[in-house]
């Protein structure tokens, strides 16, 4: 049995599964409100003593850059390490990896209808992949094609240096500037981005918000009450804050591409590009990924698809303790 997690700022997903012919069967899960608890191993003692399973493994992906079995999460207020998760599961080791690397460990357990495509290219795709995610986080890993098989790695590419490409953005740069002092995509292309950047249309006044947007903004979650009028089309400042975001996600996972030469593919996980998919399926987040001058020939040929199988993660994780365990 295989404990596995995916754990989020916002949600931490846990599930014990058992393997079946080569899949992966969840026997029991429960999602759990991350900022509710003081720690990961208090949701982990929950779920085992809720289950009545013991594990025989456990792999949990986390935000965060992992070290030396150890993480300080990016956007909650935990330290996370593997020996104490261990003590707690009366196991040997346990493994901690970050919570993009999971991802990607999850996308050789997708099947076709766990994705959707943002484009359509001719060819098979052959040769490294990327995964870029906007949540709670911008989170970014890379599958590295050997010739033979994947080799998945993680990185904080999310925490780059935000680089505007008009004047609006360079507007956009100098308002968070005074905000944050280093301006990174995560602080833009998140759901706190997303906030962040329909303050910054409302601010510099190009747009009125309307008072219902303004006290659904106060009452609970910005960054949902914002996607929500955009996607209704109930407020032209949220639908003009919502395309910028899908223009600066589409130009960053263009660079991801380049940077990791992810000519097998880009996949976009994370809990937004599901709920926003009417949106990021119109031009502006593949105008933005392929404008990268010279190299948009090259562009053109990577397949780029959105995630919907909310359990990526969960599998990903599992399949790395399945791997690193022997026990595939």
């Amino acid at each position: 049995m295989i404990l596995a997690g995916d754990i989020g700022g916002t949600n931490a997903r846990l599930s014990c599964y058992r393997q079946v012919n080569g899949h992966f069967v969840a026997v029991h899960e429960d999602v759990f409100a991350s900022r509710q608890y003081r720690s990961l191993n208090e949701i982990v003692v929950k779920f085992v003593s809720d289950s009545g399973v013991q594990p025989d493994a456990a792999s949990f992906g986390i935000a965060g850059p992992v070290r030396h079995g150890r993480v300080e999460t990016s956007n909650l207020p935990w330290v996370v390490e593997s020996s104490r998760l261990a003590e707690e599961l009366q196991l040997p080791s346990v493994n901690l990896i970050n919570d993009l690397e999971a991802q990607a460990w999850g996308i050789q357990c997708l099947e076709d209808s766990d994705t959707v495509p943002l484009n359509h290219v001719k060819d098979t795709p052959v040769g490294n992949q990327a995964v870029v995610a906007a949540g709670t986080g911008l989170g970014e890993a890379g599958l590295f094609w050997d010739g033979r098989e994947y080799q998945v790695f993680a990185c904080e590419g999310g925490h780059c240096d935000f680089a505007p490409r008009n004047e609006l953005e360079i507007e956009l740069l100098r308002y968070l500037l005074t905000r944050f002092g280093h301006v990174s995509y995560e602080r833009i292309v998140s759901g706190p981005g997303l906030v962040n950047v329909y303050l910054f249309l409302k601010d510099t006044h190009r747009g009125e918000e309307p008072q219902w947007l303004h006290d659904e903004i106060t009452a609970g979650d910005p960054g949902a009450a914002i996607s929500r009028a955009a996607l209704c089309g109930n407020s032209s400042l949220a639908e003009h804050a919502l395309d910028l975001w899908i223009s600066i996600y589409g130009a960053e996972a263009g660079n991801t591409a380049l940077k990791i030469l992810a000519t097998g593919g880009v996949f976009l996980a994370g809990g937004i590009a599901p709920k926003i998919l009417p949106r990021l399926s119109g031009p502006l987040f593949m105008q933005a990924f392929l404008g990268k001058g010279r190299m948009q020939p090259l562009l053109e040929a990577i397949p780029v698809r959105v995630i919907t199988n909310e359990k990526t993660g969960l599998l990903g994780a599992a399949r790395y303790a399945a791997s690193h365990e022997k026990i595939l």
